[in-house]
């Protein structure tokens, strides 16, 4: 015979349909880095793609800001357990930074301000997959979470989601970056509990 308790209903089912496995749901943003928080002006800020050849296309912050405008809403997916959301992000797509792009690369790495380092294919940031953002919840983004701007990679754990980006190395090989060559899963998607090597 099953037990009732008056008034409890159980999680709302939006909620567990949307709840990765092992993962649980918070009201809070919580700060996580791989090293201290870099101090970076939008007066020197770039952002960079280098291409497998060494070719170079970089945008100021003014030239990014003249770019157009995205709001993604997404639910975002910490390694660490937590999950957020409806997350309400400003900033461009990535597929934007790429409309003169030419490349055969196959993979990416988002280099930061700071040193850190993630790797990820390059079909992950493309076709509305991914952005540069520099504004959460109506205001311009922190630097405790990757202000002045950061990529967005809503899809993956959230350290793919690089803070205080200056750039995407394009790549033939695959090359793990911080947390990956640390032991963390070399893609990381949230659905299939990919934390570690192995998993």
């Amino acid at each position: 015979m099953s037990s009732f308790s008056p008034g409890f209903r159980g999680r709302d089912r939006s909620v567990t349909d949307r709840l990765p496995p092992g993962q649980y749901p918070t009201e809070s943003f919580p700060v996580l880095s791989a090293g201290p928080t870099p101090k970076v002006p939008m007066e020197t800020w770039k952002f960079t793609i280098t291409l497998e050849d060494g070719g170079e296309h970089s945008w100021t912050w003014d030239e990014m800001m003249a770019l157009p405008q995205e709001e993604p809403v997404h639910d975002i997916h910490c390694v660490t357990r937590w999950s957020k959301f409806d997350t309400r992000w400003r900033g461009v797509s990535v597929d934007t930074f790429f409309e003169d792009v030419e490349t055969s690369a196959d993979y990416s790495v988002a280099h930061s301000y700071g040193g850190y380092t993630t790797n990820l294919p390059l079909d992950d940031l493309l076709d509305g997959k991914a952005w540069i953002v520099h504004s959460y919840d109506g205001y311009p983004l922190s630097p405790e979470h990757g202000g002045p701007a950061r990529l967005l990679v809503p899809h993956l754990y959230f350290w793919k989601s690089a803070k205080w980006v200056r750039g995407l190395q394009l790549t033939h090989q695959d090359e793990p970056g911080f947390w990956e060559a640390g032991g963390y899963h070399n893609y990381g998607d949230p659905w299939q509990e990919q934390r570690h090597w192995g998993d």
